[in-house]
């Protein structure tokens, strides 16, 4: 079964910085080799990689009435995506600076509009959606708040509902556990897997069990792992793909791609082995190109990487 999917969450560009990255205050001056402003935030490059796949694939997100919100717009629509439920308020728009190094990253991000994101404006458009992912849950708390109402909403409507809570820059993890009954996909990093197993009082040691956890409380449990690819865990089941060997130029929202490509075989009715492939393999190309959705993988690449792979 296939129709439209709809993503909720944040929505912003990110500044993008390679090279010397480490800041060193002092007014010390350091030179970049590269520098891109291109789309970003977890539900806007999710979004954009399920429309590169074909999937039909609406946004519904806030960003401001400035230069940045435009061209949060045109990236979006240009990459496919349906914007006519992204609201345009008298806030600035959220930006994030990534400073990408080969094997990791830091972010700092200016919330802004994207925070105030509300659960009427998700029900208000989710009629017709065959799924809805959210994105993002600790940067949107008014959306956050409401979620485990709109998720029991969403369910009795018989449409399905994923989430990618992305890390918790309070690191207090709050609200989640009562998600995770609700919702029949969860899509955190093995970072945030630990971490929120460790907020459901389920310590873990380690991704698989922190998974395994999780699983235990309602969801199927998708991970993403970096160069390892990820894993799927529903009930006590452990499935593994791994990743692609490439060249990495940036690293930035492969996890959003990751999730895209698990979403589209997903909805189309493919196991979660085959399921699972796909997120590894869209999350793997993603990082050809610079910023999140520089490299991001049509149908056509994704199903003659597999097939080569």
């Amino acid at each position: 079964m296939t129709g439209r999917v709809l993503v909720a969450g944040d929505a912003n560009l990110d500044l993008v910085l390679r090279g010397d990255v480490v800041p060193r205050f002092g007014q010390a001056e350091q030179l970049l080799e590269g520098a891109d402003l291109v789309l970003g935030s977890s539900a806007g490059i999710c979004a954009a990689g399920l429309a590169r796949l074909g999937v039909d694939t609406a946004l519904v997100a806030r960003v401001g009435a400035d230069v940045f919100g435009e061209q949060t717009i045109r990236l979006l629509t240009a990459a496919g995506v349906d914007t006519s439920a992204v609201r345009v308020v008298d806030e600035p728009t959220g930006v994030s600076v990534i400073l990408s190094a080969p094997e990791d990253r830091a972010i700092l991000t200016l919330t802004g509009a994207l925070a105030g994101v509300t659960a009427a404006e998700v029900l208000s458009v989710s009629a017709g959606t065959r799924h809805v992912h959210f994105a993002s849950y600790f940067l949107t708390p008014e959306l956050a708040g409401d979620l485990p109402a709109v998720l029991t909403e969403l369910r009795s409507r018989g449409v399905t509902t994923s989430l990618d809570t992305n890390w918790d820059p309070a690191e207090r993890w709050e609200g989640v556990a009562a998600c995770l009954p609700l919702v029949d996909l969860l899509l955190p990093n093995a970072a945030e897997a630990v971490a929120l197993a460790a907020a459901v009082g389920a310590a873990a040691d380690d991704t698989e069990s922190a998974a395994l956890s999780l699983a235990a409380r309602g969801p199927i449990v998708v991970v993403k792992d970096g160069a390892a690819g990820g894993l799927v865990v529903q009930g006590e089941r452990v499935l593994r793909a791994p990743g692609l060997a490439l060249d990495v130029v940036d690293t930035t929202g492969a996890g959003d791609s990751f999730d895209a490509g698990f979403l589209a075989a997903w909805i189309e009715g493919h196991d979660l082995a085959v399921a699972l492939r796909w997120a590894a393999v869209t999350g793997s190309l993603s990082t050809r190109g610079a910023g999140g959705t520089g490299g991001q993988a049509t149908r056509a690449e994704l199903t003659e990487a597999i097939d080569a792979s």
